[in-house]
């Protein structure tokens, strides 16, 4: 949840999603250079309240063909952490996979909303490229290039390249936009991470915002597992992002109780104090440097590449990248790696920092071989068909109308002492936030967000402006 650090009671909703069947429905549009179905772009997107039939979709605890995900709430309220694997994503191989973190008094929400709209903007960005490159008779979709072909027309990877990264970088932009103007989702203090991977063939392509990261296992020469990182965390304390944000009129310094944690503030206000660089939503200090513009990068999968996990910081903050694959790859099953990798990070919460507040995890671990064990390890996990039940029924309560309920109450009791600014930018890991337990689920008088409450560190947020309840509407 990459939680924050001011006094409110937040607003509460239902829990995640759910899986879905194999179906032939999905993603049935050609690409280009391919022959066209008779089903236009518009006929396979998917009205949001539909997405939960969508085959190959999942979106809560569970597995899929190569896929295993897990999440579990912290002690700070609310679960604010989202996920999705979505096999079948396009034709040609093609899965996307996403961890989004939210933080701030809506940020459940918002996760929620990024989860659910982010690919859908990113498949119509990509039904555009179609379009335009079948109107000049040019060939763009191969998902993976043969030595051969690589050698004979380098251009074209480097153009599928080319149309993914604008493909990304449109549809976050598309996505900012429409939380900005979302009717029931007041986002001007809240936001969210976003880590998406596609991979197609051979080729991985990622976007990404704030720090949440994606980590692969894969194999040296030695045929041992090492970690290779694949994100940055996009925090502010990197040189160029903290010249973006005070060339903008923000601020960008640390607490005196965590000198190690920078964070962007308002010009005029000791708020919110964003600990991350980046992010959806977060409008207050959108005019300050934070932007929503991902980071961009493409790999080329090899036989080494075992598997890629993606996860909130909730996971980072107390395993590294080597402890992460160490697990994944050790797992007893690779449907349980992902709830194996969760409950090491609780435990390590625990041990490290007991007298914080845990917070929330999301895991997905995504496996290149497109291999997974069989059903029966549902039950390995604890996921009885009673269990994988409940969690479709309980759906209903993710819907985008729940964006209108309970607004949280602001108190503003809460002062902040601001320290000298970082010195030295990337020095210092985050400290985890207050942990008063390890439980799966907390009370139902403790289900609002907490983030603001307690031991306040390492929070993404420090304290909502002043000014945020009278904001005027855009």
């Amino acid at each position: 949840m990459g939680g924050c650090v001011s006094t409110s009671s937040r607003s509460t909703s239902g829990s995640m999603g759910r899986r879905e069947e194999v179906s032939p429905r999905c993603c049935d549009f050609g690409f280009c250079g391919q022959k066209r179905t008779k089903r236009t772009f518009s006929d396979h997107v998917i009205a949001l309240h539909h997405l939960p039939s969508v085959p190959n979709r999942v979106f809560t605890n569970g597995k899929s063909r190569s896929s295993c995900i897990f999440t579990q709430q912290g002690r700070k309220g609310i679960n604010q952490d989202a996920m999705i694997v979505w096999e079948d994503f396009m034709p040609e191989d093609v899965t996307f996979c996403g961890v989004f973190d939210g933080h701030g008094p809506h940020g459940h929400l918002v996760a929620r909303k990024v989860r659910d709209a982010l690919p859908l903007k990113l498949l119509s960005s990509m039904d555009s490229c179609q379009s335009r490159q079948n109107g000049s008779g040019q060939t763009c979709f191969k998902g993976s290039l043969e030595a051969a072909d690589l050698e004979k027309d380098v251009s074209a990877e480097e153009r599928l390249i080319s149309l993914w990264r604008e493909a990304f970088m449109k549809s976050y932009k598309a996505m900012d936009k429409e939380l900005r103007s979302h009717p029931n989702l007041d986002c001007f203090c809240s936001g969210s991470t976003a880590v998406s991977i596609v991979k197609q063939g051979s080729n991985l392509f990622m976007g990404y915002i704030g720090d949440s990261r994606a980590v692969m296992g894969s194999k040296d020469n030695n045929d041992s597992m090492v970690a290779i990182q694949l994100t940055v965390d996009l925090k502010p304390d990197l040189p160029r992002e903290a010249e973006r944000i005070k060339r903008c009129k923000g601020r960008v310094f640390a607490l005196q109780d965590e000198p190690e944690v920078c964070r962007v503030w308002l010009p005029f206000d000791d708020a919110p104090g964003l600990a991350m660089a980046r992010a959806f939503g977060d409008f207050c200090l959108k005019e300050y440097g934070v932007i929503s513009m991902p980071e961009f990068s493409h790999r080329l999968l090899t036989e080494k590449d075992q598997f890629i996990v993606l996860a909130s910081d909730g996971v980072w903050d107390v395993l590294s990248n080597e402890e992460v694959v160490e697990i994944v790859s050790s797992a007893p099953s690779r449907s349980s790696a992902a709830r194996m990798l969760v409950d090491s990070a609780a435990r390590e919460w625990k041990l490290k920092y007991p007298t914080s507040k845990m917070d929330d995890c999301a895991v997905v671990c995504f496996f290149l071989d497109g291999k997974m064990d069989s059903e029966s390890d549902y039950e390995e996990q604890g996921f009885s068909s009673a269990t994988i039940q409940s969690y479709h029924s309980g759906n209903a309560g993710e819907s985008d109308d729940s964006c209108h309920r309970s607004e949280p109450s602001l108190q503003r009791n809460f002062t902040v002492r601001p320290s000298e600014e970082c010195e030295g930018f990337g020095n210092g890991r985050p400290h985890p936030e207050e942990f008063e337990g390890n439980e799966d689920t907390v009370a139902g008088e403790d289900q609002n967000w907490l983030g603001l409450e307690g031991v306040t560190r390492v929070n993404s947020l420090i304290q909502l402006p002043r000014f945020s309840e009278e904001r005027p509407n855009p």
